[in-house]
């Protein structure tokens, strides 16, 4: 990050957008090393490469055992709820 501090200015000057724009400046009287035309403009080239590799295995058994005969008495009752929930996520930000 680039900060321009003009110390010459008393504190409660404002500059409005005409003295900003005469603003140059930065080297004081030092002479510019470098000839004055415009320098070749290269815009900038983001290359990015993502190689995602991932696995998701799940195994799940589930056993349900009541007394033997139980099938043939009344009142007996086994329940069972199950689920199961697996997920792979990318997540690529630049």
């Amino acid at each position: 990050m680039k900060t321009l501090t003009i110390k010459d200015l008393a504190l409660t000057c404002e500059l409005d957008r005409d003295a900003m724009a005469r603003v140059r400046g930065g080297h004081g009287t030092m002479q510019q090393s470098h000839p004055l035309y415009p320098m070749p403009y290269y815009s900038p080239s983001y290359t990015s490469t993502i190689d995602v590799s991932q696995n998701l295995q799940q195994l799940q058994n589930v056993t349900n055992a009541t007394a033997n005969g139980s099938a043939f008495i009344d009142g007996v009752t086994a329940n069972n709820n199950t689920s199961q929930f697996g997920q792979n996520n990318v997540l690529v930000a630049h």
